[in-house]
């Protein structure tokens, strides 16, 4: 085997980070080299996560007391902001850059701008990544350098969308998206709302008319039909660790019907790895998935003969952030996509 390539990952003290440490510490291909984290920079991963106590790992460094010469691949797991500056500065000296944050995913700089409430500062980099929705995005990921990893509510979205919108089987106009996650998805803060007392035995509804995900849905809607698009999307958090489910709400174009919409998404996902169609009638819970890098899909009949309901569930920061964030390195290097992702759900 051909040595494995170091890598970094920035920001390795957050969910999303430790998430990808537990990945690639089981891909034959690749070999943790450097772990940044600010705010714990001098520490051992094992004293930020207890999990890790005695495993061969790292410290905790900050990103600019790294060797970034000596970095093949480098995973930033940062805020948005921040990723977009450190990159842009890491850059000449690292091969391959997947980027887990906001920063690289919205091509058009204005709209960032109005979603993130900073400019752009990286529109030269900006101009050349790849949007990594892995099962869509094979032909342009072999070989790139930087590859903006989707947000997990897109991720779920769109793989649950994409057949139907691309085969002209729904009306966009009419697509609601009623998505839900676990608490990870705020990422690894000490904020009121979080805490215990505050989100357990309880769910509710935020970003309401204005969620920062809801125009990298269309876009890519846009770009895969022509058709300019306005999704309806409102994301919950409810009481539990990890996970996701849309249930997505559409009219079917005339004609079509809810078989001819299951069929579809039948070809399209039977040779995929990590999506799957469920059975009819078997609806997709996301303890079914929990901890992979698995998307289980199920379509529906609703009430009216002229509407489809479309089910999806990922786990947020497996298919939703950092798994996914690995497949985009195998499809980037050409390597078995499942390569380091062999891992079976959790469960219970």
């Amino acid at each position: 085997m051909a040595h494995p390539l170091n890598v970094a990952i920035l920001g390795a003290s957050g969910y999303t980070g430790a998430e990808a440490v537990r990945l690639i510490t089981n891909h034959p291909k690749l070999k943790l080299t450097a772990l940044t984290g600010h705010s714990r920079a001098g520490e051992s991963f094992g004293d930020v996560f207890p999990s890790y106590r005695g495993a061969a790992l790292p410290d905790l460094v900050k990103w600019d007391d790294v060797n970034w010469d000596d970095i093949d691949v480098a995973f930033a797991c940062l805020p948005h902001g921040a990723s977009q500056d450190t990159i842009a500065k890491i850059a000449p000296s690292v091969e391959t850059i997947i980027d887990l944050s906001a920063d690289f995913r919205l091509r058009d700089p204005d709209i960032y701008a109005q979603n993130y409430g900073r400019s752009h500062d990286a529109q030269d980099l900006l101009k050349g990544a790849v949007y990594g929705l892995t099962e869509f995005a094979r032909d342009k990921l072999r070989g790139a350098n930087l590859v903006a990893c989707p947000g997990c509510y897109p991720t779920c979205s769109l793989l649950s969308l994409l057949p139907a919108a691309m085969g002209g089987m729904i009306d966009l106009s009419t697509v609601t998206i009623d998505a839900k996650s676990g608490a990870t998805g705020a990422g690894r803060k000490a904020t009121l709302g979080l805490s215990f007392t505050e989100l357990a035995e309880g769910a509710q509804a935020y970003g309401v008319g204005n969620h920062r995900h809801a125009p990298e849905i269309d876009q890519i809607l846009e770009r895969v039909t022509g058709t300019k698009t306005c999704v309806s999307f409102t994301p919950h958090l409810l009481p539990m660790n990890r996970g996701e489910i849309t249930t997505i709400y559409a009219r079917l174009t005339p004609g079509v019907t809810v078989r001819d919409v299951r069929a579809a998404y039948l070809t399209r996902y039977k040779d995929e790895a990590f999506v799957h169609v469920e059975a009819p009638g078997v609806v997709p819970q996301t303890r079914h998935v929990r901890a992979s890098n698995h998307c289980r899909i199920g379509v529906f009949a609703d009430r009216s003969p002229d509407r489809v309901i479309i089910i999806g569930v990922i786990d947020n920061l497996t298919k939703g952030s950092s798994g996914q964030a690995v497949q985009n390195l195998n499809a980037v290097k050409g390597w078995d996509e499942t390569t380091g992702l062999t891992l079976q759900p959790v469960f219970p």
